[in-house]
């Protein structure tokens, strides 16, 4: 079946070619990403034949266009050119892009190329993309020796045994660059290319590679290494860790550039898993502690960042004897970012040192952290109070720190409200009814007049959740005379609370309560003198309406109550609440007739 328009007459190439040569950006732009259609009129071979080429030619472009190019050709384009069998064709334009000057498009060219070579077959891989390989990697400019790096790893499997160690020794050139750059980029893909090696060629040839780059001069080049160092230890045993790596670990760890220990402290918990339980006890422990006690701030975050999951890879003692003096010093340092780090991780120490231990060792510091001058962190310590419970119990857990989280229920920083109140449902279903009654109930009713509107949002949402936990008996005594009383205050913030706890509420609610306790408060509302209120009103009503309309009870309340509410406030002064009654008239209709209907 012929695909092709009948375009011949309006020559789409010559089209194409004056749009792209336009002095206006976005006409060029909007040529670019029209070439899938214009390849689709011209048909296969013409597309493949005339399109492709000029395409090849046309990379003195702004940036812009030309990124637009590379993505456009790594987007299945060998579909409009006839193909597979003909997917090597894009390798030409793609090639000129790959050796530009701005680096995303370059980039953006690697990974065309990348897409294109999945789809080639080896016969094609070894005809046009390894020549295009060598162009790249022994290019004048640095640019295209950059981009060629991210093209060795996705074929080298896909080659024969000769063509692989000539790719090495390309590979290995690059690491050897003079120009920093093109060895950055021989340090970032090392370890994909590493993945595909035979361990003798790991050693062989990968790790020299990966020695030469860890001893580079630039310390961008050597941050880099680190994540190579854990590809190249995933491929070798214990015992060749220890005699080839190991050096350069310790190196790595003690990096005069505060930028490698980050990365060092960053990756060290995947460094641990890939050595074994016998060298992190044998070296990586102390190695560690270094890192937590690191003159940088930066690094001591990463660090702490780690703490969880690298302590699981240590027994109890070892975590009491050389973790926990560390993690005390860190919730004492100057840096809040160390803190804010230490108080998001400290909880997972819980489960591994058991209650007594946490009880000594760990509470007194989330004590103090819950207490630090910056919100974040005690923040992050809020959020992670569940895995503490889960170890030492509730009732320990209230008897310590309730008094600090009911200091927190105040605090300045309404996030750190907002985290205290989305704790508490957790809280009162450990703790318990009466408990929560005498020690937090007041505290959830405070929070519906917090001056902050996400605060009174929370905190009515904080009340359902309360009454599914507790029950609506409760909820008919402990919550809502409370705030049906807050109807009447003076201050109209108060008033609004109301409305929107009711909305929020009710569906938690039974219509015994709601005829006996809500729906005369809320009419009166409807006439309030602030418009906010009575089309929040209106929303309520609607609410009502479609959560217990059906039943035969709550039809009448619906007949009787909610609907002459409406059908009064559907001529209000005000469009708001003229335009929230009639939505709500129209839904608690709709109700009322599903409900006649049923009966």
């Amino acid at each position: 079946m012929d695909t092709r328009f009948p375009m011949e007459d309006i020559a789409p190439i010559a089209i194409l070619m004056d749009e792209l040569r336009s002095e206006d950006v976005q006409l060029r732009l909007n040529a670019i990403h029209s070439i899938p259609t214009i390849a689709l009129a011209l048909g296969n071979d013409r597309a493949r034949e005339e399109l492709v080429p000029f395409l090849q030619d046309s990379v003195d472009d702004e940036d812009e266009v030309l990124l637009a190019l590379a993505e456009e050709l790594g987007r299945n384009f060998e579909e409009y050119i006839g193909g597979k069998q003909y997917a090597h064709v894009l390798l030409g334009p793609l090639e000129n892009l790959a050796a530009v000057e701005e680096t995303l498009v370059r980039d953006k060219a690697a990974e065309s190329i990348v897409k294109v070579a999945a789809v080639l077959s080896n016969t094609q891989i070894e005809e046009y993309y390894i020549p295009l390989l060598n162009r790249l990697s022994q290019g004048e400019w640095f640019t295209s020796r950059t981009s060629a790096a991210a093209l060795y790893p996705p074929v080298y499997s896909k080659v024969s045994p000769a063509t692989q160690e000539h790719l090495r020794k390309g590979f290995a050139a690059l690491g050897s660059d003079d120009t920093p750059m093109v060895r950055r980029a021989a340090a970032r893909w090392l370890g994909a290319l590493v993945k595909n090696l035979p361990k003798q060629y790991v050693l062989s040839d990968g790790l020299p590679i990966y020695r030469r780059l860890q001893s580079d001069d630039q310390d961008s080049v050597r941050l880099l290494t680190v994540e190579d160092l854990i590809v190249i230890a995933e491929q070798l045993s214990p015992s060749e860790i220890k005699e080839q790596l190991l050096k350069q670990i310790r190196h790595s760890i003690s990096d005069k550039s505060w930028r490698v220990r980050y990365m060092a402290a960053t990756h060290f918990n995947e460094l641990a898993a890939a050595v074994g339980l016998e060298l992190v006890r044998e070296e990586l422990m102390g190695l560690y502690v270094q890192l937590l006690k690191d003159n940088e701030a930066e690094v001591r975050t990463a660090g702490s960042g780690q703490i969880p999951g690298f302590s699981k890879l240590l027994d109890k003692e070892v975590i009491l004897a050389r973790i926990i003096p560390c993690v005390r010093d860190l919730s004492h340092d100057t840096s809040q970012h160390v803190r804010s780090a230490l108080a998001n991780q400290i909880s997972g120490l819980a489960p591994l040192l058991g209650r007594d231990a946490t009880i000594e060792n760990l509470l007194p510091l989330f004590l103090h952290l819950l207490k630090d001058e910056f919100p974040e962190v005690r923040l992050n310590i809020i959020s992670k109070l569940e895995t503490v419970n889960n170890v030492i119990g509730i009732e320990y857990l209230a008897e310590s720190l309730l008094p600090a989280i009911i200091e927190l229920a105040e605090d300045k920083s309404w996030r750190v409200r907002q985290a205290i109140i989305e704790y508490i449902p957790l809280l009162a279903t450990q703790l318990g009814r009466e408990f929560f009654d005498e020690q937090l109930g007041n505290l959830c009713m405070s929070w519906l007049g917090d001056t902050v509107f996400s605060i009174r949002e929370a905190a009515t949402i904080n009340l359902k959740k309360l009454t599914e936990v507790f029950g609506v008996e409760w909820a008919k005594v402990a919550i809502v005379p409370k705030v049906m009383g807050m109807g009447q205050h003076p201050n109209y913030l108060y008033r609004m609370t109301t409305v929107q706890a009711i909305t929020t509420i009710s569906p938690s609610l039974t219509l015994a309560i709601v005829r006996s306790e809500i729906i005369e408060p809320l009419l009166q509302l409807a006439m309030d003198a602030i418009p906010n209120i009575r089309f929040n009103v209106a929303k309520s009503l609607e609410v009502l309406a479609t959560t217990f309309g059906q039943s035969s009870e709550g039809h009448a309340l619906v007949q009787q109550r909610i609907i002459p509410a409406l059908e009064h406030q559907k001529n209000d002064t005000d469009a708001d609440v003229r335009y929230f009654a009639t939505r709500a008239l129209q839904k608690a209709l709709s109700v009322n007739e599903i409900s006649v209907k049923g009966h």
